[in-house]
């Protein structure tokens, strides 16, 4: 009963829920989800990470929630609905992580790579229909579940009382690297609002291929391009030139300055991307 009261004070005062969705910014749907929070939970601080994820792109949702969570305030609702199995058997779930951070959405993978970060503690399937809207429909459990369930969390009810418990929970993690003598191979997992590809190399599998070769130039290649030095900053190449760096997910990315490299490399999510040490 403390821990409670404890989570309601502390909510009503500076804990935010968190929204992140595909929805779009030209329907009303992301407008909805805020609108049921505020019903329910009046005084929730509400803050939109994005509703900008590709249409149906769990992967993309997955990897944005991973770069978000950690910068918001410690015990902060996770709202991710990126939920294209909607009306299906997939569950709806809430977690509560080891960090204090609780995530509420579909079980498709969408909440993994933030839960295996922030630590898994418990996990509800969400099944008690007093925390969901009287009339649900089939194809808008964002409306009708997960903005209910997160913004009776943020009023101080117990996970517990949401559903039974689970430890089970869909996982998704990005493709791992291939290490090839001389060359790590990777592919383009996201593409972000300015056409920049991240990739699936994170930095210290590149750094670990310069130890290798420390004589050598790193060189990337995508889509036929010509090689690409990896860059410090974006400033480091001319306007309109390709480059390669490491961006905020640190994992390294391909971008053309003051341009789109999506467009401009024909490239996008599944593309092969290849590190080779050259002589």
């Amino acid at each position: 009963m403390a821990g409670g009261r404890s989570i309601r004070k502390r909510g009503r005062r500076d804990v935010p829920i968190a929204l992140l969705s595909d929805f779009g910014y030209q329907d009303h749907y992301a407008g909805v989800l805020r609108g049921v929070i505020a019903l329910i939970a009046p005084g929730a601080k509400v803050i939109d990470v994005t509703h900008g994820i590709a249409p149906q792109n769990v992967a993309a949702g997955a990897l944005a929630l991973r770069e978000s969570w950690r910068f918001f305030p410690s015990a902060t609702i996770f709202l991710a609905v990126v939920d294209p199995g909607v009306g299906t058997l997939r569950r709806a779930i809430a977690v509560e992580t080891d960090s204090g951070a609780r995530l509420v959405g579909p079980d498709n993978g969408v909440l993994w790579m933030a839960v295996e970060q922030a630590g898994f503690k418990r996990a509800v399937e969400l099944r008690s229909s007093r925390y969901f809207l009287p009339d649900q429909g089939s194809t808008f459990h964002g409306r009708d579940v997960f903005a209910p369930a997160a913004a009776h969390l943020w009023n101080g009810v117990a996970l517990s009382r949401m559903g039974p418990p689970t430890r089970d929970m869909e996982r998704l993690l990005p493709p791992e690297p291939v290490d090839h003598d001389d060359e790590l191979r990777g592919v383009v997992i996201y593409v972000d609002g300015y056409g920049n590809l991240v990739s699936n190399l994170p930095r210290s599998r590149v750094d670990a291929l310069q130890t290798r070769f420390p004589t050598r130039t790193l060189l990337v290649r995508i889509s036929g391009s010509i090689p690409i030095v990896i860059s410090r900053t974006y400033g480091d190449v001319p306007k309109g030139a390709p480059l390669a760096l490491f961006g905020s997910f640190e994992m390294l990315e391909i971008a053309v300055r003051e341009g789109n490299a999506a467009e401009t490399l024909a490239a996008g999510p599944g593309t092969e991307i290849r590190v080779r040490a050259e002589p």
